[in-house]
């Protein structure tokens, strides 16, 4: 695991075309943003990928939510490549971004409408589901 800072990681294209294969847009929504400076999630947040044998596995990231009542972070492009997945990869990365954002805020966020499998995974991770403005479930820290 490594927090990322200047640069997509190593063999981030490989992870993008995995995740466009399966219909999945957060991995070029990610590359989109970061290339324009729109989100480089920046402190308090933080981006992460995880390595397994030196093949980049997956990303996740954590940053500031905005428009709530009190400060708030928010989950956010999280992806696992396929041939890594049921192997904690995505329990270890959203671990590393609940820390990151319980540094900051009690509230995290996050929006599991990206697929079938994102809301239980959410919920597995302590989330719960809410009827929000942007977001599916949150957890208080």
């Amino acid at each position: 695991m490594v927090r990322v800072l200047d640069a997509l990681p190593e063999g981030f294209g490989r992870l993008e075309k995995m995740a466009i294969a399966e219909g999945v847009r957060n991995m070029s929504l990610l590359a989109e943003q970061w290339a324009t400076g729109e989100q480089r999630f920046t402190e308090p947040g933080a981006l992460f990928a995880a390595f397994i044998d030196g093949e980049l596995a997956g990303v996740g990231g954590v940053a500031v939510q905005t428009g709530q009542k009190e400060p708030a972070m928010r989950m956010r492009r999280l992806y696992v490549a396929p041939p890594f997945r049921r192997a904690g990869v995505g329990q270890v990365l959203a671990g590393s971004m609940i820390q990151q954002g319980l540094q900051t805020a009690r509230l995290l966020t996050a929006n599991a409408r990206a697929s079938a499998a994102a809301a239980p995974f959410w919920e597995a991770m302590g989330f719960e589901p809410v009827a929000a403005d942007g977001f599916t479930h949150q957890l208080l820290g």
